[in-house]
Parts: structure tokens; C-alpha cells; sequence
């Protein structure tokens, strides 16, 4: 199953530009650069993340809700896992208009939905890990090692991705005078979404990052 998040995306450049204007304390420049990913947006799934950030600057609670299952709705006709990581998401949001508009059974329903979809990722890979190591084939990687990109600092999880450009930037961004290297990686235990990426700038994991902290073997 291809992954559909590419950063050279013209809609993806579109929201991009909106969040650096969120940053900047320029929320009405960034409105305008959502709603223009919106009218531009062609397939279900630049529709459904130019209408998540379209709805997230709306200032009434009813077109909030009208966005963000507008969002929904189109991330539903979407075949592809990372926008599966999206759901719990945009169905807790939905619950929260609801509730906001006082209509408690509808915001349970989607509560109840919400919770439907979390749980252990069901992507099926293959994944890959970026580094300068130079390891080798069958080797075990654990955690409890040095960071990549900080020295000292030891991490309690080993990060991969289903996404290879994504490992290839996390190679090139690794300390050491090796060079950039990128291994097709087996976890050999339960993994979760990478939480400092997930439900951040994009709903869901839309970039299929993922950490453990059972091993995972090179090869």
C-alpha cells in the first residue's frame, strides 16, 4: 500500500506555509493558505487534510463540525493506512463539536468510534531504519542505546519507518563521519506510533513513524 504523504505535494506545501503563519502569530495569512489547499485540493486525500486545517480555524462550532466530518468523510474513502491513524483523531474532534453543541449522544457515538481505532499499529511494513552505523546483516538492535542525534543521551525506544525517504533523512541527520545508511528493519515485538510526530502538525501518523522497545533485526 503506497503512502500517500509527500512533503513536494503542492497541498502539502499549501498547509505547510499555513502552519509557519500559525507560528508566526499570523492565524488570518494562515486561514487563507488553508482555504486555498481547500479549493485547490483534487483527490480524497488532499481533500481530507486541506479540510481538517480549514476546520480547525473555524470560529463557529457548527462550521467546525461541518469541516472536520467534511474531513472525515473523505479520509474514509482513502485506502491507505496512514490515513487509518487519522481516524481516532478526527472522531474525537467531531466528539468534542458535538458536546460543545450539547448533544451528548452523538458526542458518545463518536467518542466510542474514537477509541475503535486505537490500538497497536497494523501497518505491515516493510520498514526502515536511518543511520551511520555499519551494521550487520541478522543484528539485533536494542534500546537502552546512544541517541542518534545526541550524544549522551540514551533512548528508551528504537525508531523506524514504513517510509524510506524518512529514514533516509533521519541517516543524513545521525552524528558520526559514517555514511548514510538506510536498512530494511524486522521489529520483533509490539511497536506504536511515534508520539512526537503523531496528532502534532497533521492528524494521525501520516508519515508512518513508528518506535519499540523490543528489538528489531537488520537485513
Amino acid at each position: 500500500m503506497d503512502n500517500q504523504f509527500d512533503p513536494n505535494n503542492k497541498i502539502i506545501q499549501l498547509l505547510l506555509q499555513g502552519m509557519g503563519m500559525e507560528d508566526s502569530g499570523k492565524p488570518e495569512e494562515a486561514s487563507l493558505l488553508f482555504s486555498k489547499a481547500w479549493s485547490e485540493a483534487i483527490d480524497d486525500f488532499e481533500k481530507f487534510i486541506a479540510a481538517y486545517y480549514v476546520a480547525r480555524h473555524q470560529k463557529n462550532v457548527s462550521d467546525k463540525l461541518k469541516w472536520f466530518e467534511t474531513s472525515l468523510q473523505f479520509a474514509l474513502e482513502v485506502n491507505d493506512i496512514a490515513v487509518k491513524s487519522a481516524f481516532p483523531y478526527l472522531y474525537r474532534n467531531i466528539a468534542k463539536c458535538y458536546e460543545a453543541l450539547s448533544d451528548p449522544d452523538k458526542a458518545k457515538k463518536h467518542v466510542e468510534l474514537s477509541h475503535s481505532y486505537k490500538g497497536t499499529p497494523s501497518d505491515p511494513g516493510p520498514f526502515f531504519h536511518g543511520t551511520r552505523a555499519d551494521l550487520q546483516v541478522g543484528e539485533l538492535l536494542t534500546a537502552k542505546g546512544e541517541s542518534n542525534y545526541k550524544s549522551g543521551l540514551k533512548m528508551n525506544h528504537i525508531y523506524f519507518t514504513a517510509v524510506i525517504s524518512g529514514a533516509g533523512l533521519a541517516a543524513a541527520l545521525a552524528k558520526g563521519d559514517g555514511r548514510e545508511r538506510v536498512y530494511i528493519v524486522e521489529p520483533t515485538g509490539d511497536f506504536e506510533n511515534d508520539p512526537n510526530v503523531t496528532d502534532k502538525k497533521f492528524p494521525g501518523n501520516l508519515t508512518r513513524s513508528y518506535r519499540s522497545q523490543a528489538p528489531f533485526r537488520y537485513s
